[in-house]
C-alpha cells in the first residue's frame, strides 16, 4: 500500500530538511540499515524516526536507509502503510547494517486513515470503530455488488441478492429499509449523494468499483455525524490511487460463468515535474448472473491530475468520472414452500426456476396523459452522466492548514424492474383459476406469444408488473475547513453547502407469462357476446399506466468546529455540527391533471461527538466515544395533510455511545467494541402493494423509535510468514420502542437485520502462490416488522487463488486466479417481499422471497508492469 501523495511528499520535505540539519551536528552518531518484507523484499518509502527527536528519513528504491542519532541507546521508530509499526532499541541491535522486518498489519492498525478525523492518523489512535480494506483485498471481494465488499465489515448486514447495485445496507440495528440511508458512500471525501429520499434509488447506482481504488475506510459509531452529511451510523469511503514519481499500471481481464466479460486497467505516473495523473475504468459485458435474455453492458472512466506546488505546501487534485452502465435488478419471485423449506421452483419445463426477470417481457409501449411511453425495462438499471470534483490543501506557516472541496454531478437515471407479483395475487396460478378471478370467459385461450402454440393443460401463469422509475440527479457541493494546530490541539472549522435536485417519475405496467425461468411471454384472447375477438394479453401486455409525477429539490449548510488533543497517552476529540436542510416538494396530484402539490419545509439541528483514546501500553489502546445527532427525515415521506400545506419536518434525533479496545503485537491484531444506539421518531417508508388500488404500489410511511446494543469483534493471527487465519463477530439485539401506527409491533425485532453475524476466513500468500478462503454467516432475521416470518440463518462461502509470477524486470509480473462467489451453492433467503409487508405470512404452496444469487466462477488474469 501506498503513502496518500500529498503526505508522502510533505513528510519527504520536511523529514529531508531536519535530517540534513541533523547531520551538521558534529556530535550524533550515525545510523544505517535495510528495511524489509516478510519476504525479505526491500519496502520502498518507509518511514524511519528517531523516537523523541524531530530527525527522520524514509528509505531509498533498495530500502535502504542512513539517519543521525543522538547515541547508542537511541530507539527508532519504522513504520509503512499496511505494515505493523516497529520499535527498535539501538542498544540491541548495533548502529550499522542493521536490518528491520515488516509485518503485514492484516487489521491495518497502522494504517494512516483519512476518514473520521480532520488530521489523519492511524487506525489505532482513532478513537472510534474503523475497518480498512486494500486494493488487493478489495479486488478480491469484489464479483457483483458493494454487498460483496461490505458484507466483511463487523456490524454491517449487506444484502446483495439484486444484483450490481441497490444493496441493502443496516449498520448496528438501524431501520433504514436497506440502501444507504444513514451511511453515505463518499469518494474521496465527498458524498457521492448528500442527501437521502429524495426518491428510492439506492446511491451506488451512480458508481462502480474498478481497480483504481487505493482503499476503503468503513467508520461506525456516532463520531462520524461530524465528518458527513447523512452519516449517522458511520460513513464508507473510497479513496483513488494517484499518481506518483513511481509509475504504476495494471491490466486486468476478467470471465465468468453465464457470459461476463470485464477489462479493468490503471495507469498512473508523473506527468513533469510535480505533476501527476492516475486514470483507471473498466468495460463489461454480462448475460448474468441470472439468465434472463437481457444482457448488460457499460463502461466507467476515473481519472484525477494532482499539481504539488509552492515548495510542496499546496496540492491541488482535479478529479472525474464518467459512467453509462446498466445492469439487471433481481427482485424476490414466487419460492417453492410446499415442504416449509423455501425452495427454488420447479417451473412448466421441469428446470429449475431463478427469476421471473424476462427478454420476452419487454419493448411495451402504452399512451399516458403524458404522450405514449415505451418501458426501457430491457436495459435494467441504467446511469449515464459525469462529476467533476476539485480537492485544494494548504499548509500555511506556523500550523495552519487549509482544506476545500467541490464537486459538481449530473446523471441520468432509469431503475426499471420486475416486480415481486401483480400486487393481489403475487404467485403461480392455473389456467382455470386466473379466468375465474378476472372475470373472463373460461373458454378463453392462452397461447404463447413466440410461437402460438397453447400452453399445456396444466401449465401454471405468473402475472407480474414492470415498474419504471426516471430518476435524474443534479448535485453541487462544497466544502472548507481550516486546521490550526497548537501545542497538542488541532482545532479545525469548517461549513459543508449542498445542493441537490432528483426525479421521482414512475410507470408500471402488467405482464403475463408461464410460470418458468426468464418467462415464455402469454397471450389471452376469448370471443365476446357480439362475436369480436377480445385481447385481454397482447403477446404478454395486459395494460400500463404512469402512477407518479415528481420531483424534490434539497439544500443543506452546515457549520462545524472539532479540536482533536493529541497527548503521549491520551487522546480527546471533541466536535460540534450544526446543519439546515430544506427542501422543495412538487407532485402531480393526479398523472396528466396538471394540479399540484408543492410545499417547502426546513428543519436545523445540533450533533455533538465526544471521543477518547488511551494508550495503556504499546499494544493496547482503549478508546470510548459518545454522540447525540440527528437525521433529516425523507423529503419523499413528506405528506400534504392540506392543499399546499406540508406536514410538519422535524429531525431525528439519534444517541450512540461505544467502549472499545484495538490490540496489535507480534502475530495478534485484534479489536472489540460494544456500542448502544436509539433512534426517534423515524419517518420509514416502505413501498407496499396499494390496498385501495390493486396492482399499483405506494409509499408507506411509519414513524418508529428503536434501540440497539451489540459487541463487535475482530481479530488477526498470522500463523506463519504468509499465513493467517481471521475473523469477527457481531451480536446485537434491536427492537422497536416505539410504531405509532401498530403499537402491538413495540418490542418487536427490527425487519431484516440478524442477532448474529460473522466471518472467518484463512489467506496465504508467499508471493507466487495466494489463496483467500472466507465464510460469512448470517444469523436468522425477520422479514418484516410485524414478525410473522421468520428467515432462516446462512452462509456464503467465497474463493479467491491465484499465481503469480515475474514478467520482465523489476516488478512487472503476471496473475492468473479463479474465483467463486458462493462456493456451495447456498440458497439461503435474504429477504421476503417488501411489497407485501406486514401481511407476509411465512405458510402457504408458495413463498415470495429472494434468494442469495447462486455459484458464479471467474476467471482472471492480471498484468501489473
Amino acid at each position: 500500500m501506498k503513502k496518500p501523495l500529498l503526505s508522502k511528499f510533505k513528510d519527504l520535505f520536511i523529514l529531508s530538511c531536519l535530517t540534513l540539519l541533523s547531520m551538521t551536528a558534529y556530535s550524533q552518531s550515525s545510523v544505517s540499515g535495510q528495511v524489509l518484507d516478510e519476504n525479505n523484499d526491500p519496502i520502498i518509502g518507509a518511514t524511519v524516526q528517531v523516537v523523541g527527536e524531530s530527525a527522520g528519513t524514509i528509505t531509498d528504491l533498495d530500502g535502504q536507509f542512513t539517519i543521525s542519532v543522538p547515541g547508542s541507546s537511541s530507539m527508532l521508530k519504522v513504520s509503512y502503510l499496511g505494515y505493523s509499526t516497529q520499535m527498535i532499541n539501538l542498544s540491541e541491535t548495533g548502529m550499522n547494517n542493521i536490518q528491520i522486518a515488516l509485518s503485514e498489519d492484516a487489521l491495518a492498525l497502522d494504517e494512516v486513515v483519512v476518514t473520521g478525523t480532520f488530521t489523519g492518523r492511524t487506525q489505532r489512535d482513532a478513537p472510534m470503530s474503523l475497518t480498512v480494506l486494500n486494493s488487493d483485498q478489495l479486488s478480491k471481494l469484489a464479483s457483483s455488488s458493494q454487498a460483496d465488499v461490505l458484507r466483511t465489515v463487523p456490524g454491517i448486514t449487506a444484502e446483495g441478492g439484486g444484483g450490481e447495485v441497490a444493496t441493502n445496507l443496516f449498520v448496528r440495528g438501524f431501520p433504514s429499509g436497506g440502501q444507504y440511508a444513514f451511511t453515505p458512500l463518499q469518494i474521496d471525501g465527498i458524498p457521492i449523494l448528500s442527501t437521502f429520499g429524495l426518491n428510492s434509488s439506492a446511491h451506488d447506482v451512480y458508481f462502480r468499483n474498478d481497480i483504481g481504488i487505493r482503499s476503503l475506510e468503513f467508520v461506525r459509531g456516532g463520531s462520524s455525524t461530524l465528518f458527513g452529511a447523512g452519516s449517522v451510523a458511520g460513513i464508507v469511503n473510497y479513496n483513488s490511487i494517484r499518481g506518483s514519481d513511481n509509475p504504476m499500471n495494471k491490466v486486468r481481464l476478467e470471465w465468468a460463468e453465464g457470459g461476463r466479460l470485464r477489462t479493468d486497467f490503471l495507469t498512473a505516473g508523473p506527468l513533469a515535474e510535480n505533476l501527476y495523473y492516475a486514470v483507471s475504468g473498466f468495460y463489461r459485458y454480462d448475460e448474468g448472473p441470472l439468465e434472463t435474455g437481457m444482457p448488460t453492458r457499460g463502461y466507467q472512466l476515473r481519472g484525477n491530475i494532482k499539481k504539488v506546488f509552492n515548495d510542496g505546501k499546496s496540492a491541488l487534485v482535479v478529479s472525474g468520472q464518467k459512467i453509462d452502465d446498466n445492469v439487471q435488478f433481481y427482485l424476490p419471485y414466487p419460492l417453492d414452500n410446499s415442504t416449509g423449506e423455501r425452495l427454488r421452483p420447479i417451473g412448466n419445463d421441469g428446470e429449475e426456476i431463478f427469476t421471473m426477470l424476462s427478454g420476452d417481457l419487454k419493448d411495451f409501449a402504452f399512451d399516458t396523459p403524458n404522450g405514449r411511453f415505451k418501458s426501457p425495462i430491457g436495459n435494467g438499471v441504467t446511469t449515464n452522466g459525469s462529476f467533476i470534483m476539485a480537492d485544494l490543501n494548504h499548509a500555511f506557516g506556523n500550523d495552519w492548514r487549509l482544506s476545500m472541496k467541490t464537486k459538481a454531478a449530473s446523471y441520468k437515471h432509469f431503475f426499471n424492474l420486475f416486480l415481486d407479483g401483480d400486487g393481489v395475487h403475487n404467485t403461480p396460478e392455473d389456467q382455470a383459476n386466473y379466468l375465474i378471478d378476472r372475470g373472463l370467459p373460461a373458454d378463453a385461450t392462452f397461447t404463447y406469444a413466440d410461437d402460438l402454440t397453447q400452453l399445456g393443460a396444466n401449465d401454471l401463469l405468473f402475472e407480474n408488473r414492470v415498474l419504471d422509475r426516471h430518476r435524474d440527479m443534479e448535485e453541487l457541493v462544497g466544502e472548507v475547513n481550516i486546521t490550526k494546530t497548537i501545542n497538542n490541539h488541532n482545532f479545525t472549522v469548517g461549513t459543508f453547502m449542498a445542493h441537490t435536485r432528483a426525479d421521482d417519475n414512475n410507470w408500471i405496467h402488467n405482464v403475463l407469462g408461464d410460470f418458468t425461468n426468464s418467462p415464455r411471454a402469454v397471450s389471452v384472447s376469448y370471443t365476446d357476446a357480439a362475436g369480436e375477438n377480445v385481447d385481454y394479453s397482447t403477446a404478454g401486455f395486459i395494460n400500463g399506466r404512469q402512477t407518479s409525477n415528481r420531483y424534490h429539490e434539497s439544500s443543506k449548510v452546515a457549520l462545524y468546529a472539532a479540536d482533536e488533543i493529541k497527548g503521549e497517552s491520551f487522546d480527546l476529540d471533541i466536535g460540534v455540527r450544526w446543519e439546515r436542510a430544506s427542501g422543495l416538494i412538487s407532485r402531480e396530484t393526479g398523472v396528466g391533471s396538471n394540479t399540484f402539490q408543492k410545499g417547502t419545509v426546513s428543519a436545523n439541528d445540533i450533533a455533538i461527538a465526544v471521543a477518547g483514546l488511551y494508550r495503556v501500553n504499546a499494544t493496547t489502546n482503549l478508546y470510548a466515544n459518545f454522540s447525540r445527532g440527528y437525521f433529516f427525515p425523507q423529503l419523499r415521506s413528506v405528506s400534504f395533510p392540506l392543499p399546499g400545506v406540508p406536514q410538519s419536518y422535524e429531525t431525528e434525533s439519534v444517541i450512540q455511545g461505544e467502549v472499545g479496545a484495538k490490540y496489535s503485537s507480534g502475530q495478534l491484531a485484534a479489536t472489540a467494541a460494544i456500542f448502544y444506539n436509539t433512534l426517534s421518531d423515524r419517518r420509514n417508508v416502505d413501498f407496499i402493494n396499494d390496498p385501495n388500488n390493486p396492482g399499483n404500489v405506494i409509499e408507506e410511511v411509519a414513524l418508529q423509535s428503536t434501540r440497539t446494543y451489540g459487541l463487535e469483534a475482530n481479530v488477526n493471527y498470522a500463523v506463519s510468514n504468509g499465513f493467517s487465519v481471521f475473523g469477527n463477530l457481531t451480536y446485537q439485539d434491536h427492537q422497536f420502542t416505539k410504531v405509532e401506527s401498530s403499537p402491538e409491533q413495540e418490542g418487536n425485532k427490527i425487519a431484516r437485520i440478524p442477532n448474529i453475524m460473522g466471518m472467518v476466513g484463512v489467506n496465504y500468500d508467499n508471493s507466487g502462490f495466494d489463496l483467500n478462503l472466507t465464510s460469512n454467516f448470517l444469523g436468522s432475521k425477520f422479514a418484516n416488522n410485524s414478525n410473522t416470518v421468520e428467515l432462516d440463518g446462512f452462509n456464503i462461502v467465497r474463493l479467491d487463488t491465484g499465481y503469480s509470477f515475474g514478467l520482465g524486470e523489476g516488478d512487472e509480473k503476471m496473475r492468473i486466479g479463479l474465483a467463486v462467489f458462493n462456493l456451495l451453492d447456498s440458497a439461503g433467503i435474504t429477504e421476503g417481499s417488501p411489497r407485501q409487508g406486514n401481511s407476509q405470512v411465512g405458510g402457504g404452496e408458495f413463498f415470495v422471497g429472494r434468494p442469495i444469487l447462486p455459484r458464479r466462477i471467474f476467471l482472471r488474469v492480471g498484468f501489473d508492469f
